[in-house]
Protein backbone atom coordinates (compact mmCIF):
# COMPACT_ATOMS: atom_id res chain seq x y z
CA UNK A 1 0.00 0.00 0.00
CA UNK A 2 1.27 3.47 -0.70
CA UNK A 3 1.10 4.48 2.94
CA UNK A 4 3.02 3.44 6.01
CA UNK A 5 2.51 3.70 9.76
CA UNK A 6 5.89 4.44 11.29
CA UNK A 7 6.86 2.77 14.59
CA UNK A 8 5.21 4.55 17.54
CA UNK A 9 7.28 6.91 19.65
CA UNK A 10 5.59 6.89 23.03
CA UNK A 11 1.99 8.08 22.54
CA UNK A 12 2.75 9.58 19.14
CA UNK A 13 1.73 7.80 15.93
CA UNK A 14 2.92 8.88 12.49
CA UNK A 15 1.49 8.07 9.05
CA UNK A 16 3.12 8.73 5.66
CA UNK A 17 1.02 8.62 2.46
CA UNK A 18 2.20 8.96 -1.14
CA UNK A 19 0.73 8.24 -4.59
CA UNK A 20 1.45 4.95 -6.28
CA UNK A 21 3.93 5.22 -9.16
CA UNK A 22 3.22 2.64 -11.86
CA UNK A 23 6.31 3.57 -13.91
CA UNK A 24 9.51 3.69 -11.82
CA UNK A 25 12.55 5.63 -13.05
CA UNK A 26 14.24 2.53 -14.48
CA UNK A 27 11.05 1.70 -16.39
CA UNK A 28 10.97 5.30 -17.67
CA UNK A 29 14.43 4.91 -19.22
CA UNK A 30 13.50 1.57 -20.80
CA UNK A 31 10.21 2.97 -22.14
CA UNK A 32 11.87 6.03 -23.73
CA UNK A 33 14.63 3.87 -25.26
CA UNK A 34 12.12 1.34 -26.64
CA UNK A 35 9.92 4.13 -28.02
CA UNK A 36 12.87 5.81 -29.73
CA UNK A 37 14.01 2.48 -31.16
CA UNK A 38 10.56 1.54 -32.46
CA UNK A 39 10.09 4.97 -34.01
CA UNK A 40 13.56 4.87 -35.60
CA UNK A 41 13.13 1.35 -36.99
CA UNK A 42 11.10 2.42 -40.06
CA UNK A 43 13.74 5.09 -40.79
CA UNK A 44 16.20 2.34 -41.74
CA UNK A 45 14.38 1.97 -45.05
CA UNK A 46 14.86 5.65 -45.97
CA UNK A 47 18.51 6.08 -44.94
CA UNK A 48 20.34 8.04 -47.61
CA UNK A 49 17.23 9.67 -49.07
CA UNK A 50 15.79 13.17 -48.51
CA UNK A 51 12.70 11.57 -46.93
CA UNK A 52 14.80 10.80 -43.83
CA UNK A 53 15.42 14.50 -43.22
CA UNK A 54 11.74 15.27 -43.74
CA UNK A 55 10.60 12.66 -41.19
CA UNK A 56 13.37 12.98 -38.60
CA UNK A 57 12.24 16.26 -36.97
CA UNK A 58 8.72 14.90 -36.39
CA UNK A 59 10.03 11.70 -34.85
CA UNK A 60 12.41 13.59 -32.56
CA UNK A 61 9.56 15.91 -31.53
CA UNK A 62 7.39 12.87 -30.75
CA UNK A 63 9.99 11.34 -28.41
CA UNK A 64 10.64 14.75 -26.83
CA UNK A 65 6.89 15.27 -26.23
CA UNK A 66 6.60 11.85 -24.56
CA UNK A 67 9.66 12.65 -22.42
CA UNK A 68 8.23 16.02 -21.33
CA UNK A 69 4.79 14.55 -20.57
CA UNK A 70 6.24 11.77 -18.41
CA UNK A 71 8.55 14.18 -16.56
CA UNK A 72 5.55 16.44 -15.86
CA UNK A 73 3.65 13.42 -14.57
CA UNK A 74 6.54 12.59 -12.20
CA UNK A 75 6.67 16.15 -10.95
CA UNK A 76 2.89 16.29 -10.38
CA UNK A 77 3.03 12.96 -8.53
CA UNK A 78 5.46 14.22 -5.90
CA UNK A 79 2.88 14.35 -3.12
CA UNK A 80 3.59 13.39 0.46
CA UNK A 81 1.05 13.55 3.24
CA UNK A 82 2.35 13.29 6.80
CA UNK A 83 -0.08 12.81 9.70
CA UNK A 84 1.13 13.02 13.29
CA UNK A 85 -1.30 11.82 15.97
CA UNK A 86 -0.67 12.35 19.66
CA UNK A 87 -2.90 13.02 22.68
CA UNK A 88 -1.60 16.61 22.73
CA UNK A 89 -2.43 17.43 19.10
CA UNK A 90 -2.93 16.27 15.57
CA UNK A 91 -1.01 17.69 12.61
CA UNK A 92 -1.47 16.95 8.89
CA UNK A 93 0.96 18.39 6.38
CA UNK A 94 0.72 17.93 2.65
CA UNK A 95 3.62 18.67 0.35
CA UNK A 96 2.65 18.73 -3.28
CA UNK A 97 4.13 19.54 -6.65
CA UNK A 98 5.62 22.94 -7.41
CA UNK A 99 6.53 23.67 -3.75
CA UNK A 100 2.86 23.58 -2.68
CA UNK A 101 2.40 23.00 1.05
CA UNK A 102 -0.69 22.87 3.26
CA UNK A 103 -0.89 22.30 7.02
CA UNK A 104 -3.76 21.51 9.35
CA UNK A 105 -3.84 21.17 13.12
CA UNK A 106 -6.57 20.12 15.51
CA UNK A 107 -7.23 18.72 18.94
CA UNK A 108 -7.54 14.92 18.48
CA UNK A 109 -10.39 14.75 20.96
CA UNK A 110 -12.63 16.70 18.54
CA UNK A 111 -11.42 15.11 15.29
CA UNK A 112 -13.69 12.64 13.51
CA UNK A 113 -12.86 10.46 10.50
CA UNK A 114 -15.58 10.72 7.86
CA UNK A 115 -15.86 8.21 5.04
CA UNK A 116 -17.97 9.63 2.20
CA UNK A 117 -18.95 6.49 0.28
CA UNK A 118 -20.77 8.55 -2.38
CA UNK A 119 -20.83 12.22 -3.28
CA UNK A 120 -17.12 12.96 -2.88
CA UNK A 121 -14.65 13.67 -5.67
CA UNK A 122 -13.69 9.98 -5.53
CA UNK A 123 -15.53 6.94 -4.12
CA UNK A 124 -14.83 6.28 -0.42
CA UNK A 125 -13.49 9.80 0.08
CA UNK A 126 -11.89 10.30 3.52
CA UNK A 127 -11.98 13.57 5.43
CA UNK A 128 -10.88 14.57 8.89
CA UNK A 129 -13.24 16.99 10.58
CA UNK A 130 -12.13 18.91 13.61
CA UNK A 131 -11.31 22.50 14.40
CA UNK A 132 -12.38 25.19 11.97
CA UNK A 133 -12.25 23.14 8.76
CA UNK A 134 -12.49 19.71 7.17
CA UNK A 135 -9.50 18.30 5.26
CA UNK A 136 -9.09 15.38 2.87
CA UNK A 137 -6.54 12.66 3.30
CA UNK A 138 -5.37 10.00 0.87
CA UNK A 139 -7.49 11.08 -2.12
CA UNK A 140 -4.86 9.55 -4.43
CA UNK A 141 -5.28 6.06 -2.91
CA UNK A 142 -7.46 3.36 -4.48
CA UNK A 143 -11.01 2.73 -3.22
CA UNK A 144 -10.03 -0.33 -1.19
CA UNK A 145 -6.98 1.40 0.26
CA UNK A 146 -9.13 4.35 1.37
CA UNK A 147 -11.56 1.96 3.11
CA UNK A 148 -8.70 0.28 4.96
CA UNK A 149 -7.11 3.62 5.81
CA UNK A 150 -10.39 5.03 7.17
CA UNK A 151 -10.75 2.07 9.54
CA UNK A 152 -7.09 2.25 10.63
CA UNK A 153 -7.30 6.02 11.18
CA UNK A 154 -10.52 5.72 13.16
CA UNK A 155 -9.11 2.90 15.30
CA UNK A 156 -5.85 4.76 15.95
CA UNK A 157 -7.60 8.03 16.73
CA UNK A 158 -10.09 6.36 19.05
CA UNK A 159 -7.31 4.46 20.85
CA UNK A 160 -5.70 7.85 21.60
CA UNK A 161 -9.00 8.99 23.08
CA UNK A 162 -9.65 5.68 24.87
CA UNK A 163 -12.85 4.88 22.87
CA UNK A 164 -13.99 2.22 20.39
CA UNK A 165 -13.68 2.87 16.61
CA UNK A 166 -16.29 5.01 14.84
CA UNK A 167 -16.42 5.99 11.17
Amino acid sequence: MPYQWLPPQGDTRRLHLWPYRSLPRQGFVIFIAATALLIALPLATVIGSPVLWALLPFLVLTVAAIWIALMRSYKDGQILEDLILSPAGMHLSRRGPREMRADWQANPYWVRVHLHRHGGPVPNYITLRGGPREVEIGAFLSEDERLTLALELSTTLDSLKGQGPRI
